[in-house]
């Protein structure tokens, strides 16, 4: 998580909200990235997005079976969406998102029972740091 944290203190500088990605099979960093809404002008460019193309690429397939995505908040539906389909095993998040989290605060895409693929998820881990980075963005913007 702390490398999430890492990826997301580097979008203020193209003025994207601080959200960053990272994903891991076994001891291995295989995907990293924060958002690039802005900087890329594309609605799609959030940091969980970016970094499930990014493994899927490097690993030749689509299926990120046995991988964890670390991610500074609560994925949106669009992301929880994509996690689904990826068939990422593990999903663990800092902040809940109370506006758009689809991992369990507004809807649990990643736990639908109906659904063929479930993600073992946990929440909250290093939430205040991510919540900090967050505010202090915001809070310049004002």
């Amino acid at each position: 998580m702390r490398l999430a944290l890492e990826q997301a203190r580097r979008a203020p500088a193209h003025g994207d909200v601080p959200v960053g990605a990272v994903i891991r099979r076994g001891g291995e960093v295989i995907a990293a990235s924060c958002n690039e809404r802005e900087l890329k002008h594309d609605p799609t460019a959030h940091a969980e997005m970016i970094a499930i193309r990014q493994a899927a690429a490097r690993l030749g397939g689509w299926r990120l079976s046995g991988c964890t995505l670390y991610v500074t908040i609560e994925p949106c539906p669009m992301c929880a969406g994509a996690i689904y389909q990826a068939r990422v095993k593990r999903l663990v998040f800092g902040a809940p998102d109370e506006k758009a989290g689809a991992a369990g605060t507004l809807m649990n895409i990643v736990r639908d029972p109906r659904l063929n693929h479930q993600v073992e998820v946990t929440g909250g881990m290093l939430a205040s740091e991510s919540v900090e980075l967050l505010r202090s963005f915001f809070a310049e913007r004002r």
